[in-house]
């Protein structure tokens, strides 16, 4: 099963800049063509710039798709838009539930299982975040705050083929901080056994690590049990950084 790099670009760049920056992640890959046997890359940058990125990935084995999508299929929803809308432009990916979407736009898990659940139907596969809070953790309430996300997040028929977890641990978002190795491998190992029950076939359901991933520490993170992968966001405005988190962790 390959790790899986996931690029959220989050709403940054221009219709210039999103097409220079995935002719250069393209490029990197080329100059490591190995690591596509190792990894797989999707990237996932602001809806209107999917078309245009869409060619280049496909030339290069790169996957994209979007940073959320709508729990209806269709109608008079004023700015919405669909998991089919994402699938008509070639996406195959979507990421549900981050941390930003949840503090800003008031998404609960169980809207994010709705989500999901849509996004299925499309063909799509979810990537859904889960993750505490600083005070969360100082609480020692980090693994009753993702479990409750676990359970009201995942939609019934959530499996390794349509189903992605990321944990983002909300007070390693954008600040520079990482979880330290033994807090992702405790974290990784209680989300692994959570899915176990509460899925009926979690074998191979890819868990990614989100929270600063960088070239700098991405052997380390890589590295430890039960992370699939890693859900990029500075670094991921960077081809050098993007790749370069897959090249650092197998040179070690």
């Amino acid at each position: 099963m390959k790790k899986l790099i996931a690029g959220n670009w989050k709403m940054n760049g221009n219709l210039g800049q999103a097409e220079e920056l995935v002719s250069s992640i393209a490029a990197k890959i080329q100059e490591q063509p190995s690591i596509i046997d190792s990894y797989e890359f999707l990237i996932c940058p602001p809806f209107l710039y999917m078309p245009a990125i869409k060619d280049i990935c496909a030339k290069h084995g790169i996957v994209f798709g979007a940073q959320d999508c709508s729990v209806h299929e269709a109608g008079a929803y004023t700015g919405e838009i669909s998991a089919q809308m994402i699938a008509d432009c070639g996406g195959t990916y979507v990421i549900l539930g981050h941390s930003e979407r949840r503090q800003y736009h008031g998404e609960t898990s169980q809207l994010v299982a709705q989500k999901a659940t849509a996004a299925h139907g499309a063909g799509l596969v979810a990537v859904i975040c889960v993750g505490e809070t600083e005070s969360d953790r100082d609480a020692g309430k980090e693994n009753e705050i993702v479990g409750a996300q676990l359970q009201a997040s995942l939609p019934e028929g959530a499996n390794a083929e349509n189903t992605v977890i990321a944990y983002e641990p909300v007070w390693a978002i954008g600040t520079g901080k990482t979880a330290s190795s033994d807090d992702v491998a405790n974290m990784h190992s209680f989300i692994c056994a959570q899915l176990k029950e509460q899925l009926a076939d979690s074998k191979n359901l890819r868990i990614l690590y989100g929270g600063s991933m960088k070239p700098e520490n991405a052997h380390a993170l890589l590295s430890t049990p039960h992370v699939d992968g890693g859900l990029i966001g500075g670094a991921s405005l960077k081809a050098e950084q993007f790749i370069g988190i897959a090249v650092a962790a197998e040179e070690g």
